[in-house]
Formats: C-alpha cells, sequence, structure tokens
C-alpha cells in the first residue's frame, strides 16, 4: 500500500534553486527500462518493448485495484481469475482495466472515475498541504516538471525535463514524452483524453492549485507537458475535434470524423 503525506515547509529562493537541482533528474541515473535494441521507443507503428522491474508493477497494480471498482466486468477469462498479486499486473492488463472503465460512460464520466481514483491515494487535506508546498510559480513549475520525469515513466515511458515559455517567460517546466506508453498500447484517442489529459490537467489545476496543460502530439504520439500555463476549455482545444486511429483501436468508429469518445 503506498500512502503520500504532505507538510508545509518555507524555503527561500536560494533553498528552493538548491532543491530544484537536487531532484533535476540525469538520463544517466534515471531513465525508462525499455527493452528496445537501441534504448529509445520504437518507430510509430510498432509497441514499444519495456522490461518493468518489482516498483513498475507496484504502480501498475496500485492503479489498476483502484480503477478496478469502476470497470465493466472483463470477457476475457484471463482477467477473470482471482484477485492478483503485486506483481501479477502487467501493463496490458492496466490498460485493460482502463478501457473497461470507459464501457458505458461519457467523456464527463469518464474523467469523473480518474478524478476520484487519483483523490483516493491522497491522504486526507492533501490538496491543500500541496497549495502550501508548491503555490502557482516558476520554482512549484519546474520542481513539478523534475518530479515528472522519474515517477511517471512507467506510465508514459522516458520523457525530459525541456525549457518552455509561460506567459512571455521561458523556464524549464515542461516535460516532453517521446512516445506515450499509455496511448501506443491502448491506440486509443478516447483514452488519451479523458483517462489522462483532461482529468490530469484538471486534477494538478484545480484540486492542487498549479496549473497544467498536456498536448499530445496524436501524429507521433508524443506529448508535451507545460506547467504553469492553464489549460483551455475543452471546445477551443484541439484534441476536441481529433479522429480516432482506425487501424489501431480496438473501439474505433470509422464512420465518424471526430472520435465518439469524445462525445460528452
Amino acid at each position: 500500500m503506498v500512502a503520500l503525506s504532505f507538510q508545509a515547509v518555507h524555503l527561500t529562493t536560494a533553498e528552493r534553486s538548491l532543491s530544484l537541482q537536487k531532484w533535476r533528474p540525469r538520463s544517466t541515473v534515471i531513465r525508462c527500462r525499455i527493452a528496445e535494441p537501441t534504448g529509445e521507443p520504437a518507430p510509430l507503428g510498432q509497441k514499444t518493448k519495456y522490461s518493468d522491474g518489482f516498483f513498475e508493477k507496484a504502480f501498475m497494480t496500485l492503479f489498476a485495484r483502484k480503477m478496478e471498482k469502476f470497470a465493466a466486468p472483463a470477457k476475457n477469462a484471463i482477467y477473470e481469475s482471482k484477485e492478483k498479486g503485486w506483481l501479477d499486473y502487467d501493463y496490458e492488463s492496466f490498460v485493460d482495466v482502463s478501457r473497461r472503465v470507459m464501457q458505458g460512460r461519457n467523456r464527463l464520466q469518464q474523467q469523473e472515475v480518474v478524478r476520484e481514483v487519483l483523490l483516493s491515494m491522497l491522504p486526507p487535506g492533501a490538496p491543500e498541504q500541496f497549495k502550501k508546498l508548491f503555490p502557482p510559480t516558476r520554482w512549484a513549475a519546474e520542481f513539478n516538471a523534475a518530479l515528472t520525469v522519474p515517477f511517471f515513466q512507467w506510465l508514459v515511458g522516458p520523457s525530459e525535463v525541456v525549457e518552455v515559455e509561460v506567459n512571455g517567460v521561458k523556464q524549464k517546466s515542461g516535460v516532453h514524452i517521446k512516445k506515450c506508453r499509455y496511448l501506443e498500447n491502448s491506440g486509443c484517442v478516447g483514452m488519451c483524453v479523458n483517462m489522462c489529459k483532461i482529468p490530469t490537467q484538471d486534477f494538478f489545476t484545480n484540486e492542487f492549485g498549479l496549473a497544467l496543460t498536456m498536448i499530445p502530439n496524436f501524429e507521433d504520439m508524443s506529448c508535451e507537458m507545460v506547467y504553469g500555463q492553464a489549460p483551455p476549455p475543452f471546445e477551443e482545444d484541439p484534441v476536441h475535434k481529433q479522429p480516432c486511429y482506425t487501424n489501431i483501436c480496438s473501439v474505433a468508429n470509422p464512420n465518424s470524423s471526430i472520435c465518439h469518445k469524445l462525445q460528452a
């Protein structure tokens, strides 16, 4: 069981700068366990091979078990056996649970499930403590970008901190995801938007008070996360007109010009 706790700490500007330098991930120390010979994500159209260890599978299990409560019953007998242990979940079974959460729910309902799952992983009062620890400043945006790289690699694959421009100011509060593991394994635009992008944006922006915008690139399956930048309304976000991956998505509607899972 994973428990998170927050304690408000007041740091000087110099201390914050030093903390950020200590936490900034180095590619030689922290990198996603890609099993490809090149060490890089596979080309578009191919699924990247990963070698997941104990901690990766523990995170997959934690999220999958929380989401299983909202998922439709599995049709495949492989998922209908007794409750899995901490090393029994793999990434495909995690994605399967996500897909079953989508069944029978519209876009807004799917996003609400993810919000409830994220809140269930935090101790009472955690959002308020987060706001005290990380007020909406440049330092907080850069610090959280640095934390994202090592702690979310199990979910999205390898990423790196990059410089972005927020409100006319250049800062290292961006995260470039080379090829999103969640998107390439699901092959589903609706899952990317409804189960990851929108609820994650809303959670950081509304629950934690730290604005976040996620910009998926459906041409190469990369993604940009920009901490400190407020996300646009859904109707103004380019993703709301994104068509399905008709060749790789199991629930795609080839007769629709826009992914039907993006409808409210």
